[in-house]
């Protein structure tokens, strides 16, 4: 994977700094008898997790993107925020669900506070930072969390067109009046905005149990 050095430094840092929970005793005879069964190595096990991590954060990205131009089409920009608002996060939550993992995005720069980085993905997340900031292309990521019997994916997201400057923009010159003010008063610690085109907007962040992608396999 491209730009190893640059996740490795993150993987150490999170390694000293993350969560040390213990995985159940349970869980991890579970995985392993059925790798076992199976005769799959962890190197399958996180090829497979990282083609469906890809899966996921696409499938993600498209239908909050669906969503998100329906509500500018009804409702314009502000309506968007609305729809972001009230909508986002259950959107993601169900697919979790589907899925059996864990989806968020995250972002220093978090309009919504809930999407502030974790412990686990912090240095992560200082990793996409500073390949954006030395033009070094960002490549999706994988990692075992603390514990083993987790693996954390990320993908870069990125402000891709100006329709996005519309909410994440400059206050003076892309956003208008009324949707700056209703941002305001939905988001009165907002730091989304700014951003210009092909600038790095966050991650999406997916924890993926092994026991889920054993059962894939």
């Amino acid at each position: 994977m491209k730009h190893l050095f640059y996740f490795a430094l993150a993987a150490l840092v999170l390694i000293a700094c993350g969560p040390r929970e213990r995985v159940s005793k349970s869980v991890f005879d579970e995985v392993n008898k059925a790798m076992e069964a199976k005769k799959l190595s962890d190197a399958q096990i996180t090829q497979e997790a990282m083609s469906w991590g890809d899966s996921i954060s696409l499938e993600a990205q498209q239908l909050l993107m669906e969503n998100l131009h329906k509500a500018v089409g009804e409702g314009g920009f502000t309506g968007a925020l609305e729809f972001c608002n009230v909508n986002a996060l259950s959107i993601t939550e169900e697919l979790s669900k589907k899925h059996g993992v864990s989806i968020r995005r995250t972002s220093f720069r978090a309009r919504n506070q809930e999407n502030l980085p974790t412990p686990e993905e912090l240095p992560i997340l200082e990793a996409y930072e500073y390949n954006s900031e030395n033009g070094i292309k960002n490549e999706s990521n994988i990692q075992t969390l603390p514990g083993g019997d987790v693996l954390l994916y990320t993908k870069a997201i990125v402000i891709s067109s100006e329709l996005c400057l519309s909410c994440h923009g400059d206050p003076t010159n892309d956003i208008e009046a009324a949707v700056l003010g209703r941002i305001d008063s939905l988001y009165s610690e907002d730091l989304a905005r700014n951003f210009k085109a092909g600038d790095l907007r966050g991650i999406w962040s997916v924890k993926i149990p092994k026991k889920a992608v054993v059962n894939r396999l």
